[in-house]
C-alpha cells in the first residue's frame, strides 16, 4: 500500500505542469532602475532591455537571470536576479527578484543574501570574480576579484555567483563582443633580432597614418568646415602618425633607448599594454591642454566594436640613434583587464575637430589606423573548456572530503562484519557513540552534510520541469552521502543512514542517552497507537511530495516539518519559533526514544520505502526467536522486532543490539538453555 501511494504521487508530479512564471513587466522593471538611468527598449533577439543614461544615450543592458541562466538553487528552483550591466561589462546593479533557498527563506533570513549581491556593483565582467570562504586560501595574493561569501550558505552563494556571471556572459557574447574574458596572446620574449625602422614597418610592426589637408577636407565635405586647412594647400600634411606595440620585445628593444625601457617598466603595470605613438604635422595629436598621465582627448583605441581604456604613461619616449625624430611622442597604457588582447587586431583613432567661432557647435571626424599583430610573435595559451563552477566546492574542501570518505570506509567495514563487532559488547558500546559523535560534529555541524527531504522535493520539481539537481554538485558532503546511502538501501535498508549517518538522528541518540543516565521514565505507547503513529511519517511524505508537484512556495514552507535546518545547518541560530519547535522535538525524545525519527520524519519514510529493495535479511534469527524467546523484542528500543521474532527492516535503525544478543551465550536465551542442557547431560 505504501509503495502504491508513493508511485501515485510521483506520477502526479510528472503529469502536473509547472506554473508559468511571468517575467517583470516593463513598468515594474523601469521602477527598479535608479535615476538618472532609465529603461530603454526590449531587444528583439535576446531577453534583455537596453539601459539609457539621463540624456537617452545607450549605456548598457538590464535583464533577469532566469531568462538567460536558470541555474537551479539549493532548493532545486532557479534563483532569479535583476542584473544591470554597462557596455564595458561593469555591473551597475544586481538585485534579488525571487529565491527559495532554504537558508535564506527562514534560516538566516534574506538580508545576508541582499548584502551579498550588492558586492557586484562596480565589478567588471572582464575580471575573474570568485566567492571567498573559510576554505579559500591566498586571497590577498590572487589575481582574481574576490567577494565575501555567507557562512552556512556556501552552496547557495556559489550558485548565485554562477548565475550572475553565466547570464552576464551570455549577454556579453551576444551583444558586447570582445568584453567577455578570453585567453589573450602573450608576447614571445625569445624572439629578438636587430631590425631597422624600415624593416619594422615592412613587417607590419610599425603602422602609419598619413593625412593631407585635402583628405581631411574631403571627410568634412557637405559641412561648413570642408576647406578649413591652413594656407589652402591641399597637399600639406595634416597628420603623419606612427603607432607600434611596445609590449613586443622585438619592437621595444629596437626602437627605445635603455633608459626609456627602464622608465617604461616603472610606469606601466603588468596588466597594461604599452603603445608608442609618434606624430608630426599641422594637427597636434595631444592638443594644447593635454596633461601628462591623463586620458588623451584626441586619441582612442578600439578592439572589435568596443573602446579600450587608454591613459598616458607619463614617459617621454627617446628613440635610438638614427631613428626618425617626430615632433610629438607618447607612450600610452592600454587596460587589458576588460578583455583587450594585444594579439588580436585593434585600431588607433585620431579625432580631428573643426569649428568656426564660439557660436557654432563645430564638427569632428575620426581617422583610424588598423594594427594587425603577426601571430608568430605571440604565444597563444591552449583554449580549454572552463572548469565547471562547482569544482571549486570540491577542490577547496579536498582534505575534508578525504576525511569523510575515510569515515565512510571505516563505517562500511563495521557494518559489513556486524557479528564480529557485536560479539564484543563493550567495544560496541564505545564504538557506536564515537561514530555518532563524528556524524553529529563533523558530518553535520561542520560539514553541513545533513540529508533532507528538501533533496527529494527538489527532485519532484525537476521531474515537472520547475527545477534541477545541479545544486548537489555545489555541496560535496551531501552528494557523497547520497551516493553512499542509496546502495546501502539495497544491502542493509534504512538503518544505515537513520541509525549511523543522520546528524539529527545522532543528536536524538545522545538525548536518549541523557534520559537513560538520568533515569527518566519512558512513556509507554500502546501497540495499537504505536502502529498508527508509524504511518504518520508516510502521510507527511505524501503531503510534501504532492506540494512539491504543484507549488514551489507551499513545498518550501512545509519542509520545515524537518528540524534539520534549525538544529544542524544553522546550529539553532534562527528565529525563535523554529528553535522552539526543534527543542520541543528533542525534549520529546527524553520520554519517547527517537520519537521524531520513528513517527514523523518524511525522509525516514522515503528511505523505509526505498529500503524494500533490500535483497536479503542480514540480521540472523533462530527458530526460537519470538517463541519462546522474546528477549530481543523487549530490548529493542525502536520496537522493530515483531512478536514472532521477525525484524521489520523498515523500522530498524541498525543499532546492532539484537545482533549482539543473538551471539552472546550469556544473554541469548536459546544459547543459555542449550548450554544448561549440555552441562546437565555432562553431569549426568
Amino acid at each position: 500500500m505504501r509503495r502504491l501511494v508513493l508511485c501515485v504521487l510521483l506520477l502526479v508530479a510528472l503529469v502536473i505542469p509547472a506554473p508559468v512564471k511571468a517575467g517583470l513587466s516593463e513598468r515594474d522593471l523601469a521602477a527598479m532602475i535608479t535615476p538618472p538611468l532609465q529603461l530603454g527598449t526590449h531587444d528583439s533577439g535576446l531577453p534583455v532591455w537596453t539601459l539609457l543614461d539621463g540624456g537617452g544615450a545607450f549605456i548598457g543592458y538590464v535583464f533577469e537571470s532566469r531568462d538567460l541562466a536558470p541555474l537551479p538553487g539549493f532548493s532545486g528552483t532557479p534563483i532569479n536576479l535583476m542584473v544591470a550591466m554597462d557596455k564595458t561589462g561593469t555591473f551597475l546593479d544586481v538585485r534579488v527578484l525571487e529565491q527559495n533557498e532554504p537558508v535564506f527563506v527562514d534560516g538566516l533570513g534574506p538580508q545576508p543574501m541582499l548584502e551579498f549581491v550588492r558586492q557586484y556593483r562596480g565589478l567588471s565582467l572582464g575580471n575573474s570574480i570568485k566567492v571567498g570562504g573559510a576554505h579559500d586560501e591566498g586571497r590577498d595574493h590572487s589575481t582574481n576579484t574576490w567577494i565575501d561569501g555567507v557562512t552556512k550558505a556556501t552552496a547557495s552563494v556559489r550558485i548565485i555567483n554562477e548565475t550572475v556571471l553565466a547570464s552576464a556572459l551570455k549577454v556579453a557574447r551576444e551583444r558586447l563582443a570582445g568584453i567577455a574574458p578570453k585567453p589573450a596572446g602573450r608576447p614571445r620574449a625569445d624572439i629578438f633580432r636587430p631590425m631597422s625602422w624600415d624593416e619594422l614597418t615592412a613587417a607590419g610592426l610599425i603602422r602609419r597614418l598619413r593625412l593631407t589637408s585635402g583628405e581631411v577636407d574631403a571627410a568634412f565635405a557637405g559641412t561648413p568646415y570642408a576647406d578649413h586647412g591652413e594656407g589652402g594647400d591641399a597637399g600639406a600634411v595634416e597628420v603623419d602618425l606612427w603607432v607600434a606595440d611596445l609590449g613586443l620585445p622585438l619592437v621595444a628593444r629596437n626602437l627605445l633607448t635603455e633608459d626609456t625601457l627602464r622608465r617604461m617598466a616603472r610606469h606601466v603595470d603588468a596588466w597594461e599594454e604599452p603603445i608608442l605613438v609618434l606624430a608630426e604635422g599641422r594637427y597636434s595629436i595631444t592638443g594644447e591642454h593635454f596633461v601628462r598621465n591623463s586620458v588623451p582627448d584626441r586619441l582612442a583605441v578600439r578592439q572589435g566594436a568596443f573602446p579600450v581604456g587608454v591613459r598616458d604613461a607619463d614617459v617621454e619616449p627617446e628613440l635610438r640613434p638614427g631613428l626618425p625624430r617626430p615632433g610629438e611622442g607618447l607612450i600610452l597604457r592600454l587596460d587589458t583587464r576588460l578583455g583587450f588582447d594585444p594579439a588580436s587586431p585593434w585600431s588607433l583613432g585620431v579625432r580631428i575637430a573643426r569649428s568656426r567661432g564660439p557660436m557654432m557647435a563645430g564638427a569632428d571626424r575620426t581617422f583610424t589606423v588598423e594594427v594587425r599583430p603577426p601571430a608568430e610573435l605571440y604565444v597563444f595559451p591552449r583554449i580549454e573548456a572552463p572548469a565547471p563552477p562547482w569544482l571549486a566546492s570540491w577542490t577547496g574542501r579536498a582534505g575534508e572530503i578525504a576525511a569523510l570518505l575515510a569515515f565512510l570506509a571505516g563505517l562500511t567495514v563495521l557494518l559489513a562484519l556486524p557479528r564480529r563487532w557485536a560479539a564484543r559488547p563493550r567495544l560496541l558500546a564505545t564504538l557506536r557513540p564515537a561514530v555518532l559523535a563524528v556524524t553529529l560534529g563533523f558530518v553535520g555541524w561542520y560539514g553541513q552534510g545533513q540529508l533532507s527531504i528538501v533533496n527529494l522535493t527538489a527532485l519532484v520539481k525537476t521531474l515537472r520541469g520547475a527545477g534541477g539537481m545541479d545544486f548537489l554538485l555545489y555541496d560535496p558532503f551531501t552528494l557523497i552521502l547520497w551516493l553512499y546511502v542509496v546502495p546501502t538501501l539495497v544491502v542493509w535498508g534504512r538503518g544505515t543512514f537513520c541509525g549511523w549517518l543522520c546528524p539529527f538522528g545522532a543528536l536524538q541518540d545522545f538525548v536518549g542517552e541523557v534520559a537513560r543516565l538520568s533515569r527518566l521514565r519512558q512513556l509507554t505507547i500502546p501497540e495499537a497507537l504505536h502502529r498508527r503513529l508509524l504511518g504518520v511519517k508516510y502521510a507527511v511524505l505524501a503531503v510534501l511530495l504532492l506540494a512539491a508537484a504543484v507549488s514551489d512556495t507551499a513545498a518550501d514552507r512545509l519542509v520545515e516539518v524537518e528540524p534539520f535546518k534549525t538544529a544542524i545547518t544553522l546550529t539553532f541560530l534562527r528565529h525563535w519559533p523554529f528553535v522552539a519547535y526543534a527543542a520541543a522535538l528533542l525534549a520529546a525524545g527524553l520520554v519517547v526514544y527517537k520519537g521524531f525519527c520513528r513517527y514523523l520524519c518524511p525522509l525516514g519514510a522515503f528511505l523505509a520505502l526505498a529500503g524494500r529493495l533490500r535483497r536479503f535479511d542480514w540480521i540472523a534469527r533462530r527458530t526460537e526467536c519470538g517463541s519462546p524467546c522474546r528477549l530481543c523484542e523487549g530490548r529493542c528500543r525502536y520496537r522493530a522486532i515483531a512478536r514472532d521474532g521477525a525484524v521489520d527492516y523498515g523500522e530498524c535503525f541498525q543499532c546492532l543490539d539484537c545482533v549482539a544478543i543473538h551471539d552472546d551465550p550469556k544473554r541469548c536465551v536459546p544459547l543459555v538453555l542449550a548450554d544448561r542442557k549440555k552441562k546437565g547431560s555432562g553431569n549426568g
